[in-house]
């Protein structure tokens, strides 16, 4: 199979691909990324003699270079990670939101029906549902509420990815995830924030009172979920992807905190952010019992490990949480 992934110089895009290559002995990746803000050519620093492994820097709001690249490649199936995807900045800046979210999405959508592309699968977010209440838990059939511009931008795109299924009858599978953490996370994300700024011997900031729920998954059960669904996914479904692990951002504060042996007084919370969701948690057994997907880390285990990685690999974190600071 040759596979499109867009935004695969992100943080989950790249431990797709990585994922994907090192399963996979006869798949050969095209990875499509702008290198916007939270991309790094660092973070598939391993793969770059790959000879399976193509790094193309662009837009996939690129239609000529999106046709170019499906055609020259033979690509058969599109995975599309491409996104703006952090919520402050997409108050600051919605056009940017709409523009990669939305246009991008439906010029890959576009090209992929021009080419007859077998498979697409697009990679989107709990956060298209909205603010959950303190009991249940969303599924793939609850009503779609985004309430920042950021989950908006992800909302329209879904849309899209579902109007060209129905109507011009692409193959296509939607992914809604709760929150990932692990390894070559973007250091403005909350965990690697937590952890970089513990190392730093700076305040660990927390919105709000801190009791705002996340359901936490390790990006490489993540990836795993996607390999199943791109592999074995019904034509036109949604799938939602949980790590049935809730945590509030006080709680993950005192983890990583006590990880670190870090004093409690380096905990500051400050204003919250505008439209701030309270709660989040997907319900994954639809996925569970379709594809018998099941995720194998512990967060115990997966945070420990998250924290050893930064703490190991302060040459990849630093230059990107530099240039952040820079940036304000």
């Amino acid at each position: 199979m040759n596979l499109l992934v867009t935004g695969g110089a992100g943080f989950i895009g790249s431990n797709f691909v990585r994922h994907m290559l090192f399963t996979y002995p006869n798949i050969a990746i095209v990875n499509l990324d702008l290198l916007t803000y939270a991309g790094t050519l660092c973070s598939f620093a391993d793969l770059k003699d790959n000879p399976r492994h193509k790094f193309v820097h662009g837009s996939i709001t690129n239609r000529e270079l999106v046709t170019y690249l499906l055609d020259v490649h033979n690509i058969d199936g599109i995975v599309n990670f491409a996104a703006e995807s952090h919520v402050d900045r997409s108050i600051v800046n919605p056009g940017a939101f709409v523009e990669t979210n939305v246009q991008g999405t439906l010029v890959l959508l576009e090209a992929a029906k021009e080419k007859r592309i077998g498979r697409f699968v697009h990679i989107s977010t709990d956060e298209v549902y909205g603010s959950l209440g303190e009991a249940g838990y969303f599924t793939e059939d609850s009503p779609i509420t985004p309430n920042s511009p950021y989950a908006a931008s992800k909302a329209a795109s879904d849309m899209l990815v579902r109007s060209y299924y129905k109507t011009y009858g692409l193959d296509v599978n939607i992914t809604r995830c709760s929150n990932n953490y692990g390894p070559y996370q973007f250091p403005e994300k909350l965990i690697p924030l937590f952890i970089t700024n513990g190392v730093d011997g700076e305040s660990l900031p927390v919105y709000g009172d801190g009791e705002n729920i996340r359901d936490w998954i390790h990006v490489k059960d993540h990836c795993v979920a996607i390999d199943l669904i791109l592999q074995k996914g019904k034509k036109g479904e949604v799938y939602n992807i949980g790590g049935r692990t809730e945590k509030t951002n006080n709680e993950i504060a005192e983890i990583i905190m006590e990880e670190l042996k870090l004093p409690k007084e380096r905990l500051k919370y400050v204003k919250d952010r505008p439209g701030h969701d309270r709660r989040y948690a997907v319900n994954p057994e639809k996925l569970e019992k379709e594809l018998g997907w099941k995720p194998t880390y512990s967060f115990e285990t997966g945070i420990k490990e998250t924290v050893d990685w930064y703490l190991s690999y302060e040459s990849w974190w630093r230059p990107l949480k530099e240039r952040v600071h820079a940036e304000k």
